[in-house]
């Protein structure tokens, strides 16, 4: 399937094939029951927070916004890439036209990019609460709270926006490959039969920004975080400001590391191997565990869930819902 480029004379790609997990038969059964059920667990458990979230006004606070923007994203992200996976394992191979290919791309970056951001804004949340709690209501207000939120989205949205013009604006004339399960920056320039450099420089530019300022922009909130608890005097009280933001800082230092291994590291070799792993973890495993990192295992949040669901309460010992149970014990 490709149709003819008659001003450059080149055979123009309109279907890219993906690449399987594996070739045997076995394996792929076992990886389509693994990820279909990272996918529906990733969908169920920030449904959850989202519902919990939105009917319990005690949770209407800044931290929660955030949590809900993140919770939104982490839907985003995983149903952009596990449907089309889940398809190709259930098909024994995978195909993706051109115009696919693209809009993968560009909701997938969008994403990204924007997960990357709205971490920074909830690590500045933690250092106003903590270092600064006598002004938090009027530094973190609703208008303070929207404007954040709002950027983060308009920010990475602009950011994939242009990655993706730039290109479509390549030619691929084969092959027609992708060493990945899905549409990448990294992997798809290396099929372009056009020049790539205005490419690099873009991702360039959007690693320092995305990567590096905003990973720096954590680390220093967290530096004074750690410097403003090490100031509290009572054991207690350092253990209860740590909890506020110890999930978080796990989540950066983890979503940080996969991002900018794939995106900085060359893509060739046993790096293409490694990076299906690693895409994985952002596009499946970290939509999966956020729920329960930053939010299931938080008392008010368990609260508002056994208000919606007070029947799982009653029915406790009888052996319904564990799932929930096991994630909000």
């Amino acid at each position: 399937m490709s149709g003819r480029n008659g001003e450059n004379n080149h055979t123009s790609i309109a279907l890219f094939v993906l690449q399987n997990f594996s070739g045997d038969t076995q394996l792929q059964v076992l990886f389509l029951t693994f990820f279909l059920l990272l996918y529906l667990m990733a969908l169920a458990g920030n449904i959850l927070i989202i519902v919990a979230i939105s009917l319990n006004p005690v949770l209407h606070t800044p931290m929660y916004f955030f949590l809900t923007n993140l919770a939104l994203l982490d839907i985003f992200c995983t149903s952009t890439v596990l449907p089309k996976l889940l398809e190709g394992l259930l098909a024994k191979g995978s195909t993706i036209s051109y115009k696919g290919c693209m809009a993968q791309l560009f909701f997938l970056t969008w994403f990204l990019g924007a997960e990357l951001l709205l971490l920074t804004a909830m690590a500045y949340d933690r250092y106003v609460a903590i270092c600064c709690p006598l002004h938090y209501s009027t530094r973190m207000s609703q208008s303070v709270c929207i404007q954040l939120a709002g950027s983060v989205w308009v920010i990475s949205v602009v950011s994939t926006s242009v990655h993706t013009g730039l290109m479509a604006q390549l030619h691929f004339c084969g092959p027609n490959q992708i060493r990945h399960f899905l549409c990448e920056v990294p992997t798809l320039l290396l099929l372009s039969c056009s020049p790539t450099t205005l490419n690099s420089i873009m991702i360039v530019i959007a690693d320092v920004y995305f990567g590096v300022v905003n990973f720096l922009l954590t680390i220093v909130s967290y530096g004074f975080i750690i410097a403003s608890i090490l100031g509290i005097r009572s054991v207690e009280g350092k253990k209860r400001a740590f909890s506020t933001c110890s999930s978080h800082l796990f989540v950066v230092c983890t979503y940080y590391s996969t991002v900018i291994y794939t995106y900085i590291l060359p893509g060739s070799g046993s790096s293409m191997e490694n990076g299906k792993v690693v895409a994985l973890l952002y596009t499946a495993v970290s939509p999966t565990l956020n729920p329960i990192i930053y939010s299931l295992r938080n008392k008010d949040v368990k609260m508002a869930l056994r208000k919606i669901f007070p029947f799982v309460k009653q029915r406790r010992g009888k052996g319904s819902c564990r799932l929930f149970q096991v994630l909000t014990s």
